[in-house]
């Protein structure tokens, strides 16, 4: 029996869970609006043959027209609905590039702790707040894939015009915005997997004033985008590895919850302490990497 995710949907308030249950999907049972009012909202899914590769999160319209033109089918329903937040939607997509590999487990967070243990098995979080902006608990979407994904390519954008480009190309957005709350530009971090270690990245870190001479002469690259683009803040760049000394990284996401950092870093989690928005006023924002 195919145990792959197939198809995703969410439910808004009781009539929606009945039909659902009906259509033979099942609840993950955590409300997405823990602790911040609205509605109960809940993921549902279905198991199959024709598995669903990769997630994405849209707080803004024009995060979405890139998902759209490249053939991401959209879940119409605001995971903020009955409160403040920001209108989010789910959008998912069946892929089969190279970079696709099937997803087998989907799964929802509320606390620190919950979160770093299932780094430990095998499990990659969604960067997204799926309570962004609307107080409440911190809910973030987890996915395990049928092998162990590793990270093979990294890049960035600092604008929506080549948003199709990159998921017709097999890359998966981080969706938060490396500039938020700092005004400026929507940045965003973008990366691809590959199931060959051998392929995979094997470190990244993060320069933030011009300390960039030292990660060059360590034979790293730079990532051409600043991630405080046209931000008062200081330049602030990715730049990645690839050798045989270090393990290969298996995720990368971004944590905006300071009360997450030790409990992070207890299941061995790294965590880059160089503020994505150093300089700027913006949320504080670290690269974290599962190695």
């Amino acid at each position: 029996m195919a145990k792959y995710i197939t198809h995703l949907d969410v439910s808004l308030n009781p009539t929606e869970e009945q039909s659902l249950l009906s259509h033979g999907y099942k609840k993950i049972n955590v409300d997405l609006n823990k602790r911040a009012g609205g509605n109960n909202i809940y993921l549902w899914y279905k198991n199959g043959s024709a598995p669903i590769t990769r997630l994405q999160v849209t707080f803004n319209d024009e995060m979405a027209v890139g998902l759209i033109n490249a053939g991401y089918t959209k879940i119409p329903k605001d995971l903020n609905a009955g409160e403040r937040g920001d209108v989010m939607y789910l959008w998912y997509f069946r892929g089969h590039t190279e970079y696709d590999i099937p997803i087998v487990g989907i799964d929802v967070t509320t606390t620190a702790e919950n979160e770093a243990a299932k780094f430990g098995h095998g499990w990659e979080r969604m960067a997204c707040d799926l309570n962004r902006r609307a107080g409440g608990d911190w809910i973030h979407a987890w996915v395990k894939r049928e092998k162990q994904a590793y990270i093979c390519d990294v890049t960035a954008t600092d604008s929506y015009g080549s948003d199709v480009d990159n998921f017709q190309a097999g890359y998966i957005r981080v969706d938060e915005d490396t500039n938020r709350g700092a005004g400026g530009a929507y940045v965003f971090i973008w990366y691809r997997q590959t199931t060959d270690s051998k392929r995979a990245l094997t470190d990244v870190q993060v320069s933030t004033n011009g300390d960039s001479s030292g990660l060059q002469n360590q034979y790293y690259t730079p990532v051409s985008v600043n991630l405080n683009q046209r931000t008062s803040g200081n330049l602030v760049y990715l730049w990645y590895k690839q050798d045989k000394v270090d393990p290969p990284i298996k995720a990368i996401t971004l944590l905006l919850n300071q009360a997450a950092m030790q409990p992070y870093e207890k299941a061995g989690i790294k965590i880059i302490e160089r503020n994505l928005n150093t300089g700027n006023g913006g949320v504080i924002e670290y690269l974290c990497v599962n190695q």
